[in-house]
This record gives structure tokens, C-alpha cells and sequence, in this order.
């Protein structure tokens, strides 16, 4: 199903990549969602990509899910409201909304767009794959006016995914696996070359220096976010004060060094939390929380639901899929 003029894709061709993704996802049946959590189905067992072309006008409403979500509008615009932001995008522009990020989506009254998610689990074995986690914890807009390096490439990234999930054949994931890691690999890069923009203005082999540093602090917290890490000590380890430290990381990644933390501990427990066997307290500490009641509070802050609830929504959720199979 190629189509070699990737500038000019029409109806016709989106409503029959539209046809082979409806045949591939027939066991799909509806969303669910309890509360405000969605849980991921997938069209096959043991698979982490889930693409349709949506043609709906209805809104998806607050929602949340342990996905990483891509959305492209292929006709007519679509809106992304999170944290308290909204976003319209514009045909072809690709927006990527983080794991565990409260959001909405609303369509115009005609028009479709391409969505995909895929389970993060299936990359972070690779080599390298924690570089890659700081742009897993914010929203990415890219578009030719915000990333014209990378825009071409990227569109035409991932609408290769999108004809190789409709065709389907046993070697379509890994092919799509090979595909998201190049599409994520060559934003990191682009966000690292840009991250100097937003650093003061200093010699280019200092600024160098400062992402290294922060590259180092990425690593750390990857392998040691279930110890007791602290702002003062990793800030002393790149040997910064907490102050500069603090502005530096926010200027970074948008966001401040303790709500990275939690939400790397938060995604930890998600998984930690689909074992029925182990104890809401046992997922607090392997986690990285020092007690029940900040896990409790942080994961609601996160969640919009509590770990109670996430635990046994999962738990009903697989006795559902163990009853269909």
C-alpha cells in the first residue's frame, strides 16, 4: 500500500487505510474507561500498537491512560486540551501526549485524523532508551514553523507506521517498533540542539557541558528513582547549587526536578500495580515513596483515582479478558 508522493496524499487513500485498520482491529470493541482511566486494547494479544484513522465528530472527554498517544489531523483541525492548555492542530501537524497526562480531544464537525498508542514498555529495553524518558514526560507540538528540521521527516515516520500497522504480516511490529524508535530518537536529538536556546548565554562548550550534566542527571534518576533521592543531592553531584539547579532543570524539561521524580515513580507503579499478588504498601516502597500516604496523595494527583482503584480496575479488567479467551 505505498503511496512514493508523501506531500500528497488524498480522501481515497486514507479512507482505504482507514478500511485494512477497521479490518485489523475487529476484535476491538468499544473504549473503557472507568473515571477518568482508559485502559489500552490492543487488536492482537501481546501487541503494544493500537492505530485507527478516527472519523468521529464526538469529543473524547477527560481521559487519561499508561499509553503514549500520537494524534495527526489528516482533514480539518483537531483540538488537545491538557493542563490547561488547548492546542489546535492543524492538518498534518503531529502532537504527542505523555503516559498518565489528563487530557481532551475534540474533532470539528467533519474531518479525520490519524491516532496511535503504543505501550512505552516496548522501548525502554533498549540501550540508551533513558535519553529518550525526558521527552516522555511532556507534550510535544511539532509542526514546520516549531521543528522545520524535523517536520518532513517525522510526518513521513509515522506515516509509515500507519501503512504498516494496515498491512499487517508477522514482521509489522517490530517494523513499527524500528520506526517510533527512529521518530523519538530524532526529536531527542532536535530538542537537544534546541535546549541551548533556552540556557543563558554562554560559550557553546559550556552549554555542552550543562547537557551532558543533565543527561547525567536523567540517567541517575532512571536507575535510582526508588532510593531516596533528594534536589540538594543530585544537584551536588553535577556540582550545582539547588537554586541554579532548579531553574536549570525546569528550563530543560518544562517542569521541576520533584514532579519528574514522582512521575517517574508513578509510571514504576503502574506496573507495579498490575501484579494482583503485590501490596499496595510493597508497590509504595519498590516505587520509591517513603510512605502510604504520599503515595496515595501523589498517585491521585497523577491519576485522578487512587491506587486502590487502579489496582482493581486492572484486576477486573484481565478476569474480562480471561473470560473472553
Amino acid at each position: 500500500m505505498q503511496n512514493n508522493n508523501k506531500l500528497s496524499y488524498d480522501t481515497a487513500y486514507w479512507m482505504e487505510l482507514r478500511k485494512k485498520t477497521l479490518e485489523r482491529n475487529a476484535s476491538f470493541r468499544k473504549r473503557v474507561i472507568t473515571g477518568t482511566h482508559e485502559q489500552t486494547h490492543y487488536s492482537e494479544d501481546n501487541s503494544s500498537v493500537f492505530l485507527w484513522i478516527n472519523t468521529e465528530p464526538g469529543s473524547f472527554p477527560l481521559h487519561w491512560h499508561s499509553t503514549v498517544e500520537i494524534v495527526m489531523p489528516l482533514q480539518n483541525t483537531y483540538t488537545v486540551t491538557m493542563n490547561k492548555s488547548t492546542y489546535e492542530l492543524q492538518e498534518q501537524e503531529i502532537f504527542i501526549i505523555p503516559p498518565g497526562e489528563l487530557h481532551e480531544l475534540t474533532p470539528p464537525s467533519s474531518g479525520f485524523r490519524l491516532i496511535l498508542l503504543f505501550d512505552l514498555n516496548a522501548l525502554n529495553k533498549f540501550k540508551g532508551f533513558t535519553r529518550l524518558f525526558s521527552l516522555f514526560s511532556l507534550s510535544s507540538h511539532i509542526t514546520p514553523e516549531t521543528m522545520p528540521e524535523i517536520y518532513e521527516k517525522e510526518r513521513e515516520l509515522l506515516l509509515q507506521v500507519a501503512e504498516e500497522y494496515a498491512d499487517g504480516g508477522d514482521l509489522a511490529e517490530p517494523s513499527i517498533l524500528a520506526l517510533l524508535i527512529q521518530f523519538f530518537v530524532l526529536l531527542a536529538r532536535n530538542t537537544e540542539e534546541a535546549v541551548p536556546a533556552s540556557l543563558p548565554a554562554m560559550q557553546p562548550n559550556k552549554q555542552r557541558e550543562y547537557i551532558e550534566k543533565f543527561n547525567t542527571v536523567f540517567d541517575y534518576i532512571e536507575h535510582h528513582y526508588m532510593e531516596d533521592i533528594t534536589l540538594d543531592g543530585v544537584a551536588a553531584q553535577i556540582g550545582f547549587s539547588k537554586f541554579h539547579f532548579s531553574r536549570l532543570f525546569r528550563q530543560f524539561t518544562d517542569t521541576s526536578f520533584y514532579d519528574y521524580l514522582c512521575a517517574r515513580r508513578i509510571k514504576a507503579a503502574e506496573t507495579l500495580l498490575l501484579d494482583p499478588n503485590l501490596p499496595i504498601t510493597e508497590v509504595a516502597l519498590q516505587s520509591g515513596f517513603a510512605s502510604i500516604s504520599t503515595f496515595n496523595r501523589v498517585f491521585k494527583k497523577f491519576k485522578e483515582c487512587t491506587p486502590t482503584e487502579f489496582k482493581d480496575f486492572n484486576k477486573e479488567n484481565s478476569r474480562v479478558k480471561s473470560r473472553r479467551h
